[in-house]
């Protein structure tokens, strides 16, 4: 269990600090009915995150990763792929992050927001009028249809699978991690929702931290991330 805990633990992080996650968090908190909005993005952040992390831990076992005590060829040529794809967006994420640090920190509406965030789709342009059904559903699309968030959830599940734990204490890790991959969505939410326009300031304070300090965490946990998967497949294949 505690071996397991310790390789999850890089991975959560890599979650925790998802740059599009958070970026596109902050234009719905500044939208108008920022209340209702706020709690549709968390509800389908969870739902993204939790629905994932269930899809593969049902598929996984399906697939017989433990077949015959050892996963067969498929899984260290996954983490293969997924590690090199990991190296390759944390170089994407520092490179991108560094243009945009100044224009993301003078953000006030969130039309700022998505225009200093290019990875943001274009549509997002109108959030200052989104409803919660449509928002609940970036949410959702922002975790499943990130490749990074994506991996991150995969390798999770991949891990719990391949590890020595029972079945019931491997759903209660995997409980763990969605708690924890929710909790950076959920804290600013639940700050708006009790405190309103009184929590301008302090949002503004996060959004000007994230804007000058987010990428270069996030790049460097995706390094970590993507290395450790590497030096697993590696370890397997040779």
């Amino acid at each position: 269990m505690g071996e397991l805990i310790l390789d999850l633990i890089p991975v959560a992080l890599g979650v925790v600090l998802s740059p599009l996650a958070i970026m596109a968090l902050v234009a719905v908190l500044l939208s108008q009915n920022a209340r209702a909005n706020g709690i549709a993005y968390l509800l389908g952040w969870f739902l993204g995150l939790a629905g994932l992390m269930a899809l593969f831990l049902w598929l996984f076992p399906v697939l017989q990763v433990h077949q015959r005590g050892e996963p067969p060829l498929w899984v260290p040529l996954v983490r293969l792929l997924v590690g090199l794809f990991l190296v390759a967006s944390a170089v994407w994420v520092y490179r991108k992050g560094r243009v945009h640090v100044l224009q993301m920190a003078a953000a006030s509406t969130p039309r700022d927001v998505v225009a200093a965030s290019p990875q943001l789709p274009g549509w997002l342009h109108s959030v200052e009028s989104f409803r919660p059904g449509r928002t609940l559903l970036l949410g959702i699309g922002l975790f499943v249809l990130n490749p990074v968030d994506a991996s991150c959830a995969i390798i999770a599940a991949l891990d719990i699978t391949l590890s020595d734990v029972d079945p019931a204490a491997g759903v209660w890790v995997a409980a763990a991690f969605v708690v924890v991959g929710t909790l950076p969505i959920a804290l600013p939410v639940v700050y708006v929702v009790v405190r309103g326009r009184d929590a301008q300031p302090l949002l503004d304070r996060v959004r000007t931290w994230i804007a000058g300090n987010t990428h270069v965490l996030n790049a460097a946990l995706l390094l970590v991330i993507g290395a450790l998967q590497l030096q697993k497949a590696l370890a397997a294949l040779l």
